[in-house]
This record gives C-alpha cells, sequence and structure tokens, in this order.
C-alpha cells in the first residue's frame, strides 16, 4: 500500500528564495512492514534510516552494556565473512553503513548507490540477520568498550551525569550507563550478545525513513528481503518512572581547576498539547547559545564560565529539562546562584513579546534547513514516525510555532520552572558549595 503527501518546503538561502516540493510516500511492504519514502531520482544515490524502539534498555538484568556491545559487533563479520572480509566488501560497493545504541532505541543508517544497491542491501541484511559475533571480534569490541568506561570514570562531566542519573532513576534503565561497567561488560559471554540481537532487533518496533534513488514500488520487497526474517516481537518495554531527585546541590570531589555542573528536574512529554510552548521557552532560556537569557546573565553579564545551555529531554519512559555550566572552583557557586534566580525570573515573570517575536523567527527560519540532504531527510521522517507526527508536520510545523502566543509561553513557564526543585549535580573542588 502506497500513501503520498506531497509537502513545499520554502527556503531563505543567502537572500533569495528556494521553494523544493517533498513528496512523502507512506509504504507498507506485502509483509507489513512500513515506511515513510522521498523518491529524489536526481542522483543515483539513496539512504535508509531505520529505526528500532527498546535500545539498551532492553537489556537484561546483569547483563549492562549488552546491547550497546551487541551494535558494536553488527558489522565485524556476517555470515561467511569476518570482520576484514566485511568491511573490505562495504568499501568495494562504496556503501557506507552506522550501527548505533541509544537509552530507547537502536539506529540503523545506510548509503549506498544506485548501481551497487542490491548488493549493498544483501551485505546490509547479512549483518542485521546473520552476525557472526566471532569470539575474536567481542574480545576486540569489548577492549574498546572497556577504554570508553575508563575514560568516562575520570571525566567531570561524566561523572556528573552518572550520578545525575543514578540518584533520579533509581533501578530504572536510565539510572545507569548503557554502556555498562567494567564488570558487567567483561562478564558478557556470546550467548548474551546473541541474546541481546533477539531481543532488540524485531519487526514491531520498526520505523524506516528512505530518501533517493528509489521508487514506493521498489521499497516495499526491499523491506521484506532487509528486515522480514527478524523476530516478530521483541521482550516487554521498560515502564515509565518518576523522576526521583530533589532540590539542592551535590558536591562530588574531584581534583580540577574548574567545576562542572549539571543541573535540572522534571520536565515535559514530547505529546503534550503544550510542548512548543515549552521549547520556545528554552530556547529561550537557555538553548539559543549567545542570545539566551542565561548565557547573558551567566557568561555575559559576569564572566562565570565560557557556556552554559539548557535541554528538552523527552525520554520515552520519562522527561527532564536540563542544563549543564562550568565554572573555575571559585566562581562555581556564583554560577549556580544566577542560574538559580535566573530559573525563577523567568518562572515569575516570563518572557517578553520581543523575545517570543525574536525566537519564532529564528525557529521558523532555520527549520527548512535541516531538509539539505537525503540521509537527513530519511532521519527526520523516522523522528517524526516514533513520535506520532503525520506526515504534513513538516509544512504545518511553522504553523504550530507562530500560533503559540505570550500568555501561553509564560503559563507553561510558571508550571514548567521551578527554581527551587532544580538539583546540581557539582563535580570538582568547588568554594562557597558543600
Amino acid at each position: 500500500m502506497i500513501r503520498t503527501f506531497v509537502l513545499t518546503l520554502i527556503c531563505a538561502i543567502g537572500g533569495t528564495v528556494a521553494s523544493a516540493a517533498i513528496d512523502i510516500k507512506e509504504v507498507t511492504s506485502p509483509g507489513g512492514i512500513q515506511a515513510w519514502m522521498v523518491e529524489e531520482p536526481s542522483i543515483p544515490f539513496a539512504a535508509l534510516e531505520i529505526r528500532i524502539r527498546g535500545g539498551a534498555s532492553l537489556d537484561a538484568p546483569g547483563k549492562r552494556g549488552a546491547v550497546n556491545l551487541m551494535m558494536g559487533l553488527i558489522e565485524e563479520g556476517a555470515g561467511d565473512m569476518d570482520a576484514r572480509a566485511f568491511q573490505a566488501k562495504r568499501e568495494e560497493l562504496a556503501a557506507s553503513f552506522r550501527f548505533r545504541a541509544f537509552d530507547d532505541t537502536i539506529a540503523i543508517s545506510a548509503e549506498f548507490l544506485s548501481e551497487n544497491r542490491d548488493e549493498a542491501l544483501s551485505l546490509l541484511r547479512e549483518a542485521l540477520i546473520n552476525p557472526r559475533f566471532d569470539q575474536t571480534a567481542i574480545d576486540r569490541v569489548r577492549a574498546q568498550v572497556l577504554t570508553g568506561i575508563a575514560s568516562d570514570e575520570k571525566d567531570p562531566n561524566r561523572i556528573a551525569s552518572a550520578f545525575f542519573n543514578e540518584v533520579a532513576f533509581g533501578d530504572h534503565p536510565y539510572g545507569t550507563n548503557m554502556d555498562g561497567t567494567v564488570e558487567s561488560v567483561n562478564a558478557l559471554t556470546r550467548d548474551d550478545i546473541i541474546a541481546a540481537h533477539k531481543a532488540a532487533l524485531t519487526r514491531d518496533r520498526i520505523f524506516v525513513g528512505a530518501v533517493g534513488d528509489i521508487t514506493a514500488d521498489e521499497l516495499g520487497p526491499i523491506l521484506d528481503t532487509l528486515l522480514g526474517d527478524l523476530p516478530a516481537e521483541g521482550p516487554p518495554l521498560p515502564k515509565d518512572v518518576d523522576f526521583g531527585l530533589q532540590g539542592g546541590v551535590t558536591v562530588i570531589d574531584y581534583e580540577t581547576p574548574q567545576s562542572v555542573a549539571l543541573f535540572g528536574h522534571e520536565g515535559i512529554k514530547r505529546d503534550d498539547d503544550d510542548f512548543f510552548a515549552a521549547y520556545i521557552l528554552n530556547q529561550v532560556l537557555g538553548a539559543s547559545g549567545f542570545e539566551s537569557r542565561l548565557m547573558e546573565e551567566v557568561r555575559e553579564k559576569r564572566g562565570l564560565t565560557y557556556g552554559i545551555r539548557t535541554f528538552l529531554v523527552p525520554k520515552n519512559h520519562a522527561e527532564m529539562i536540563l542544563g549543564s555550566v562550568a565554572s573555575a572552583n571559585a566562581t562555581i557557586a556564583e554560577a549556580i546562584d544566577v542560574t538559580r534566580a535566573e530559573w525563577d525570573r523567568m518562572a515569575t515573570q516570563g518572557m517578553t513579546a520581543d523575545e517570543l517575536a525574536t525566537v519564532k523567527t529564528y525557529l521558523t527560519g532555520e527549520y527548512p534547513l535541516r531538509f539539505d540532504g537525503n540521509a537527513e531527510i530519511a532521519s527526520i521522517l523516522v523522528g517524526m514516525q516514533m513520535i506520532g507526527l503525520p506526515p504534513d508536520y513538516v509544512i504545518n510545523r511553522n504553523d504550530y510555532i507562530e500560533a503559540v502566543t505570550l500568555e501561553d509561553v509564560n503559563r507553561v513557564a510558571s508550571e514548567l520552572l521551578d527554581a527551587e526543585a532544580l538539583h546540581f549535580v557539582v563535580v570538582g573542588k568547588p568554594e562557597g558549595l558543600q
């Protein structure tokens, strides 16, 4: 089945206006795999983005890091090809594959030439369906993961994040690093990797975006060949978890001339009716670089940091609004005070009409510029599907931004932002903090 939505994007580049039609087709393969695609035959090249819900959150009890390690092994040999033969074949085909694990998803990205499409997709299928998981490859990739874990244990930002998540989410998968620990990763066996592959790569949670020199009639059979032999269903997903960190300051002693702080509190769901207002609010508060209030107050006026930034983090099972800042040990306490005061000022006084107009101009102007390549568009198509947006979102998105009123933003600011609930995890030798 194929359904079509023709969308037009208007981009202003270099003082000129360019119009480009994006013809989004909804495709359902004969085997029932759904995908969104955009045909673009002008260049003999295509990009495929596949995401599967679950990700590292599906690690079995006591097997933390298994999904992450498994995804690192996917292209380390498949079928009758060992790691070296697989890489040589991929390079011969001039194909690009990426396999990544995240908290809530795994991502498979592929780019290939039209002349090599069948061979490239056959190679990708072998990686997804018949990975070898040779012990020599497991040992090699495990060593790489362990090196990363050891590096994280010396990184102040990673230390802060690990503590923040542990206290906020406890024994939920969000409470621990998806890479695992030295102990858990060392204990993983080949059987654990095979089990992680079976759990994480399943057909019932697949989302696909395809862009480039490929037709809708071709895509359906391709998806069945590529993904049809994966297990039909995966294990249960984790349950939602409440954000469990109360307001305050935690200091983790670490020998460094500059302290880093990760801060935040409970956030807002991506499907909340007020999400666009919260998105605009966050831009003005701390997400818009040198134009944000926190950058103005903490850096420009007081010189307490090189940078401070905030983020909306709507995960699948919990929501946060987070921020980060670094400052000298002697000034981090002041940076925290100023941050908390500005957080409270935005909550109680809101933003101005001029701020709202400026941020709307920026957000509506930069959005079309995201559609600047096959891989980028494929990723956008998948992201829209995963959060339940319709195909016409890309032409209505700026209307949603424009529809947000100053009253909306300031109401959401008063409901979402809570300076007293902010918890700061500070790693360093801060003066004036305990």
